[in-house]
């Protein structure tokens, strides 16, 4: 950590340490956030927590991991509430540490169908969000939450997250742009990075255009890309 950050403790220093380690010990086939994410939380003295994957053709968010909430309230915001959610797009458009409050006055978010029928039946009140990229491609997220009654976060916890947010994102790319796709698609994925149209991919591998095509959009689904412009860019960043 290259910033100051107060209000930390000897075993948290020893928690954050851990965890970087882990992140970089990661290799191929691995759910980089579920490794790390119960200790992320505890790391912020959180009390809940979920984590997505944005899904660029579904226009949804998917992959759950989660820390102290109840299954069927998850399934109830990946079926209902993301699509009725008032704060997470813009949380996700700040591509940073962000605290739910600076988005959503509390006193505004408390009346929201949102809060009272999704966020209050696990009990969560205090939010800070962080949501990683790599150029275009959203790689993943960490929704961190506390009880009512519990302290705000505050800009300790943001510094804290800021300061793992690169190690996050190594580990995502490399876990998922290398483990993440099938041989093929990491082939036609390391090609468009080179420059290549998907007609020469297509003349290039001995295969069908149409059949590239799927599988560019199956690799931009798994890596959470938008489009094949940011495929490319990821795919020619990644470690």
């Amino acid at each position: 950590m290259a910033a100051v950050i107060r209000d930390v403790s000897g075993s948290e220093l020893r928690l954050f340490g851990d965890i970087v380690a882990r992140l970089e010990r990661l290799g191929p086939e691995t759910d980089a956030r579920a490794v790390i994410f119960n200790d992320v939380i505890s790391l912020l003295r959180g009390d809940f927590g979920a984590s997505y994957v944005w899904n660029a053709r579904s226009n949804a968010f998917e992959e759950a991991v989660s820390f102290n909430m109840a299954r069927s309230n998850l399934r109830r915001y990946e079926e209902w509430y993301q699509f009725r959610d008032p704060m997470t797009f813009a949380l996700r458009a700040r591509r940073r540490a962000t605290l739910v409050d600076e988005v959503i006055p509390r006193h505004k978010l408390v009346r929201t169908e949102f809060y009272n029928d999704f966020l209050a039946r696990d009990g969560l009140h205090h939010g800070v969000n962080m949501f990683v990229f790599d150029g275009d491609c959203d790689l993943g997220d960490f929704r961190i939450w506390r009880a009512k009654g519990r302290p705000d976060f505050c800009a300790r916890d943001l510094d804290l997250l800021d300061a793992l947010e690169p190690h996050v994102r190594r580990a995502l790319l490399r876990c998922g742009l290398s483990g993440g796709l099938t041989p093929r698609e990491c082939e036609i994925a390391a090609l468009i990075a080179r420059g290549c149209t998907d007609r020469d991919i297509a003349r290039s591998l001995g295969i069908g255009f149409g059949t590239v095509r799927t599988h560019i959009a199956n690799a931009m689904t798994k890596t959470g890309c938008a489009n094949r412009a940011a495929l490319a860019a990821a795919i020619a960043r990644r470690p």
